[in-house]
């Protein structure tokens, strides 16, 4: 096989990135793409050059995603993509009904990264790395925020219900200790995904952001935490949030709110489980995990959670994705124990989750790799759109506090919902670049 290597050209920009990102997205160039925010840098890998995606089938085993990396034509690649929530009970060894894709990444063709007032462009193909150079240096209009879609976060479901049948199972005989349930809120009508991530991002603080339309779902999000953060040299971090009170913007409010949120013996009880599970789940990779911070307090938008640090060094012999395997998904999502809640979830839920509490990520040729939980997120997929949020269930839990802190996590995303504006031809904005080659790595089965 042939190997590429990207072309690159290095700017000066003032721009403010979120903008320079939705920007570059309403140009049309890119007909899949993630924008990913790290903290510290703003990404953008648009335009698939080569695709490596893993359904039920042959999911079980993550080392197949490091051989099918190795084999990706082009040097000092960045990947990006997800993983489905429904690739937990793959990994651990379930059975599932669906037969879609439970992780899809791509290397992109075009890349974009902007960190301080630079910004690095790359390219496998040198007009087409022109062209951005150009539409990054090009300033345009601001995105269009002023009008929203007005949602009702009432209970139209039956979640109260379903964390009552919870907490039966969690009060009996069985193994479980927590599980994490959530519910859907459909949107009724057509959304505009940029400038809805725009609006929120404005007003949020995430530890993560993505910005996607990836393998069949868009998603814009402002992740409260990351399951899995890894670096070239072997360090591993997960950042569990558990325990959840709001913000209100009201300094009196807010501290009278963490220092209940504080001594809860749910709230406390409930972060406490997740921790020890999250150290158990590094043990299995790393020697002597260890908490480096503990029950800290976390702002994440419209609520404030109770948060840990847990960190380990990998053992020889094991990688990024087999500390992506042990950790994900999120024990914050799931349960504790994970296995016997995921039959529970898909019961009490009703639907696959798919995306929702699944991971949105990047990984790299040096090794590095950081995985956002997805929360806090809104979802289009099959002509429907939806925001999901959970709450964590343990033995103290009362279904109406649940179901009220569903609706404090969704404050994070339901004010800033932007309407799409309707197009004659959808072309607005898009300029003609050269076609890109592909190479697919491996496909569903």
């Amino acid at each position: 096989m042939n190997r590429r290597s990207y072309r690159e050209a290095h700017l000066d920009i003032q721009e403010d990135p979120l903008r320079l990102m939705a920007r570059l997205i309403r140009s049309g160039l890119f007909d899949s793409y993630v924008v990913y925010e790290d903290g510290s840098q703003w990404s953008l890998g648009g335009n698939a050059l080569a695709t490596v995606q893993l359904s039920s089938d042959d999911a079980a085993d993550l080392n197949r995603v490091e051989e099918q990396l190795a084999a990706v034509p082009v040097n000092d690649w960045r990947a990006y993509g997800w993983a489905a929530f429904e690739l937990g009970p793959v990994l651990a060894g379930m059975d599932i009904p669906e037969k879609t894709p439970l992780l899809h990444l791509v290397i992109p063709a075009d890349e974009v990264r902007v960190e301080g007032g630079s910004v690095l462009v790359r390219s496998v193909d040198p007009e087409r790395l022109e062209g951005l150079v150009q539409l990054v240096r090009t300033a345009g209009d601001d995105i269009k925020l002023a009008e929203r879609i007005s949602l009702s976060l009432d209970d139209t479901g039956n979640y109260q219900a379903a964390v009552a049948a919870a907490l039966v199972e969690i009060t009996g005989d069985g193994p479980l200790h927590k599980v994490v349930l959530s519910r859907r809120l459909p949107v009724p009508t057509d959304v505009d995904l940029v400038a809805t991530y725009v609006a929120g991002r404005r007003a949020n603080t995430p530890a993560r952001s993505f910005l996607l339309n990836l393998g069949g779902i868009e998603a814009a999000g402002f992740s409260p935490e990351t399951v899995a953060e890894v670096t070239s040299d072997g360090t591993v971090t997960t950042r569990p949030l558990a325990g959840t009170r709001a913000l209100t913007g009201s300094e009196a409010d807010d501290a009278r709110l963490r220092a209940r949120l504080l001594s809860d013996p749910k709230e406390i009880h409930e972060h406490a489980i997740s921790v020890k599970l999250a150290l158990e789940d590094l043990a299995a990779i790393c020697d002597n995990p260890l908490v480096s911070e503990y029950m800290t307090v976390q702002e994440r938008g419209s609520v404030q959670h109770l948060a840990s640090t847990v960190t380990g060094r990998l053992r020889p012999g094991h990688g990024p994705w087999q500390a992506f395997a042990a950790l994900f998904p999120a024990v914050t999502a799931t349960g504790i124990p994970k296995a016997p809640a995921y039959p529970l979830i898909r019961s009490l839920e009703g639907l696959p989750r798919g995306l929702y509490a699944g991971a949105v990520l990047t990984c790299d040729s040096l090794g590095n790799l950081d995985a956002a939980l997805v929360l806090r997120s809104i979802f289009r997929q099959d002509d429907r759109c939806w925001l999901q949020a959970g709450a964590g269930v343990v033995q103290q839990s009362r279904p109406e506090r649940e179901h009220t802190e569903t609706c404090e996590k969704l404050r994070s995303i339901a004010p800033y919902v932007v309407p799409a504006e309707s197009s004659a031809d959808g072309s607005e904005g898009r300029r003609a670049m050269p076609a890109r080659s592909r190479h697919r790595v491996h496909t569903d089965r």
